[in-house]
């Protein structure tokens, strides 16, 4: 049976083609696409198409996709039903918390204000450390909110922290690490058990 793999486009998708490609799929239409979304390997039957790290997550959960590659930080952020079930050990980064140099961040005890892309991530990183604040949601450079006084400090990804250093920023505490996984759809992994334990075992021996 076939199996139908959604890709996260980007960065994501084009670390995934080169493990595809060690693993010996054919991505030959996947490394000269073009602008088309949907791609056949013939060799494998797989079906890969390419769509954004959110969506990547609703079309497995809704059994478009079998399979899909997405950043674990898109994950943490979703509460959809799907199983985790491989770290492809690329796109490595970190969940931090960071902030202007003279921010007294986790000393003050009055209203905190938090600017970030994940405010799920972040409502569960102060809750924990029992701090009440208000979450900002900010879709654009985040960096950009505290240098304007929005807010006191931001919950972001952070690769090599340059981003963070040119607007002199700090970090304050490490989140968590984040990488891409591959989660399966529950009906599908019992459908296709065979197919989809071949592709991870073939992905497994890679990397």
């Amino acid at each position: 049976m076939t199996v139908n793999i959604a890709l996260t486009k980007g960065r994501l998708e084009k670390e995934s083609v080169k493990i595809f490609e060690k693993a010996g799929f054919d991505v030959s239409l996947l490394k000269d696409k073009g602008r088309k979304l949907i791609f056949k390997d013939e060799k494998m039957d797989y079906n890969y198409f390419l769509v954004k790290s959110v969506d990547a997550i609703t079309y497995v959960e809704h059994g478009v996709a079998d399979v899909g590659i997405v950043g674990k930080d898109t994950l943490i952020e979703s509460n959809l039903n799907y199983y985790e079930v491989l770290d492809l050990k690329i796109g490595q980064c970190k969940f931090i918390v960071a902030s202007l140099p003279e921010s007294r961040l986790f000393k003050d005890y009055g209203h905190i204000k938090i600017g970030t892309k994940y405010p799920n991530v972040a409502k569960e990183y102060f809750y924990d450390k029992g701090m009440d604040v208000e979450i900002i949601k900010i879709e654009g450079s985040v960096e950009l909110a505290p240098l304007l006084g929005l807010c006191d400090g931001i919950v972001d990804i952070m690769e090599t922290g340059t981003t963070l250093k040119e607007n002199g920023l700090v970090v304050r505490d490490e989140i968590c690490d984040i990488s891409a996984r591959v989660i399966v759809n529950n009906t599908a992994f019992k459908l296709k058990e065979k197919e989809i334990r071949d592709f991870l075992s073939k992905i497994s021996n890679v990397i």
